[in-house]
This record gives structure tokens, sequence and C-alpha cells, in this order.
């Protein structure tokens, strides 16, 4: 057992937690916070998508130990005193999202690729996308809430 202190959606966070639990077990089971979905337990689906420190990450490969003393941001962060995020909103107005499984994982990829580049192309988009799996839009609408939210942001 190890005491693991988190700055979790601006909340800090103590908790005494098993060295293997993983940052997406710890986010859903001990903490609720159960926007950040867990698809493959593979790391290839990108469900499970969240902020470490700024950085996008699939926190189904992370020891919540590990990054013991970071902030980590998930999608249940992103909104603002009830306000969505421009990314979120676009997700919404774009219909970039059908069943909603990989939405989270999907939002929090994106925000990250507009910290780096504000006006990305379709193809940068699909491109830093390549680690996010959606089985039932076709991409299409995704891309262009990217592009609807990089144009808010």
């Amino acid at each position: 057992m190890q005491e693991v202190s988190l700055e979790v959606n601006g909340k800090k966070i103590l908790r005494e937690i098993e060295d293997r639990v993983l940052l997406s077990t710890f986010l859903r089971d001990i903490i609720n916070l159960t926007g950040t979905h867990i698809g493959c337990d593979t790391s290839q689906c990108g469900a499970c998508v969240v902020h470490v420190d700024g950085k996008s990450v699939k926190s189904c490969t992370l020891l919540a130990a590990d990054i013991n003393g970071s902030k980590v941001t998930t999608i249940e962060g992103l909104a603002t005193n009830g306000k969505l995020h421009p990314m979120q909103e676009a997700f919404k107005k774009k219909h970039g999202l059908q069943c909603g499984f990989c939405t989270p994982g999907m939002v929090m990829s994106a925000v990250d690729l507009l910290k780096t580049n504000k006006n990305p192309s379709d193809q940068e988009i699909r491109d830093w996308l390549e680690g996010n799996i959606c089985r039932c839009t076709g991409y299409q609408n995704i891309v262009a809430a990217v592009k609807e939210a990089a144009s808010k942001m």
C-alpha cells in the first residue's frame, strides 16, 4: 500500500492504494469519476485518455502511484461552472458522437491537439486521433467538431 496525492480536476485527492492500481481504475473505482472509459484493456482504443500535467495520456497505461504529485484533468474537469468546454460543445453541435463510449477520450485528445496546433487540417486531426478508436461515427463528424472547436478556442 502506498499513499498517493493527486490534484484531479482542481481538487486535491489523497488516497492509500495498492502499488498496482492503474490511473483509470483510480479515477473510476476509487474516486468515482466514471467519464473516463475503459474499452480495451490493451491501450489500443483511447477511451481512457485524460490529461496528466497538461498532456494527453492513456490512463490504462499508467500506475496511479507513478504520477504521485501530478495534476490530472478528466472529461468531468473540462466544463467550467456548468458551462461545457468549447470542444464538448463542438462535439454536441457537430454530432461527433453516436454511442458516446469513445467520446471522452476523443475530446481529451482533441483538446491537447489544439494546445499545440491552433488550426489543424483534416489530415492532422485524423493523424492526431489515430490512437482513439470510434466504431460508430466514421470520424467525419469528429473531425468537423475539432475544426469547430478550433474556431472557438
